[in-house]
């Protein structure tokens, strides 16, 4: 059988040949499918020590801001989503928020909500962004180019604006779609997890600028006070496996931010650990019935997401849960099978699901802080 990173190789070649990473235009780009991809591409990087790899995540950051950053082909406005001009906006790409990249433009302001409807329209969500702060984070760090990590703050400062509002403390709300040009709510309703994603990210932010001796611009202080606010009495429990997987990726982030040196924050890990694990047993409670299902009734990326969490919490463990690692790689494995992959609960979302699956099979480019000193596992 292959290695890990040859299989995940495999498959990412195949979505940067697929997608168009590898030509001249933009090609076809969303937003949490890239970030994911970027990270894995540098984990590639690390695993092989292969420059090509660094080279298709710094490529695939450039398509994105260029595809995603600006208005669609079939918008009547043009250019970059933020309203600066050409030199400008290639200058602060994110300065406008990024687009999630649907297929159907977004919803215009006279026309009617339609749920089923809106999961298929553009627009902007929050968590989407913050998987692309981290992406670009990530590449900061690992290609030591600060503007990249200046371009995360950017858009940390914009999405903020944009999505929270309120009066400040525990009632502060954060909204979780936006219209393309952040100027109106699409879907009001709050994400559970969006303070959660915001405030990590922000710290996350500092720590690299100081590891890079980079200026701290913008400031983010005060858009982590005040999503810290709004993790008051919140209850973080979910019994999604994405979210899951999310608050065990997000304990070990913080965890290696705690180690890196990074100041505030010392019980949150704890409370991420506490959380995802209690979701967890909950979890694992209806899995028989999960895994009783055919590929066509269930939703491969959400269950690689928990894999992926399930990668992190055996890093902060330092060691194996037997109970943990074995639905981690059952995860994996059923994923893996080509019979499984033919159904059209796969192949009707195949690039974000492939992605999924390399990084679940290579998961320290998204995962793993290099922010000096060994890592926790």
């Amino acid at each position: 059988m292959a290695t890990h990173p040859e299989q995940a190789a495999a498959i990412m070649l195949r979505f940067a040949e697929r997608t168009g990473i590898l030509s001249s235009g933009n090609g076809r780009r969303y937003l949490w499918t890239d970030a994911f991809a970027v990270c894995t591409f540098l984990g590639l990087a690390r695993a092989t020590g292969e420059s090509r790899y660094t080279d298709l995540a710094v490529a695939l950051v450039d398509r994105v801001h260029r595809a995603l950053g600006r208005h669609r082909p079939d918008d009547p406005r043009v250019g970059w989503v933020s309203g600066l001009g050409e030199d400008e906006g290639a200058r602060h790409p994110t300065c406008g928020g990024l687009r999630i990249g649907k297929d159907l433009p977004e919803r215009a302001p006279a026309e009617p909500f339609d749920e089923a409807l809106e999961w298929e329209r553009d627009g902007q969500y929050f968590h989407y962004l913050t998987k692309w702060m981290h992406a670009l984070d990530q590449t900061s760090r690992f290609t030591r180019r600060p503007e990249l990590n200046v371009w995360a703050r950017e858009l940390a400062r914009t999405a903020h604006a944009a999505f929270a509002y309120g009066p400040l403390g525990p009632e502060r709300r954060m909204v979780w779609k936006m219209s393309i040009d952040l100027k109106r709510p699409l879907v009001p309703s709050m994400g559970q997890h969006d303070p959660l994603d915001g405030l990590i990210t922000c710290l996350q932010l500092d720590a690299t600028a100081r590891q890079l001796a980079a200026p701290v611009r913008p400031d983010l202080r005060y858009e982590a006070s005040d999503f810290t606010s709004m993790l008051v009495g919140r209850d973080l429990a979910t019994p999604d496996p994405l979210g899951i997987g999310g608050l065990f990726a997000d304990a070990y982030r913080i965890a290696q931010l705690r180690r890196a040196g990074a100041a505030g924050q010392d019980t949150l890990a704890d409370v991420l650990l506490r959380a995802a694990s209690a979701s967890l047993e909950r979890y694992e409670a209806a899995l028989r019935a999960v895994r009783a299902r055919p590929a066509e009734q269930r939703l491969a990326f959400r269950e690689l997401g928990l894999a992926i969490g399930l990668h992190a919490d055996a890093k902060l463990r330092g060691g194996p849960l037997p109970s943990h690692d074995l639905l981690r790689d059952a995860i994996i494995a059923f994923w893996l099978d080509p019979e499984n992959r033919r159904a059209t609960s796969w192949t009707e979302h195949r690039d974000i699901n492939e992605v999924m699956l390399a990084t679940s099979l290579l998961p320290d480019g998204f995962l793993r802080l290099d922010m000096g000193g060994p890592p926790l596992a």
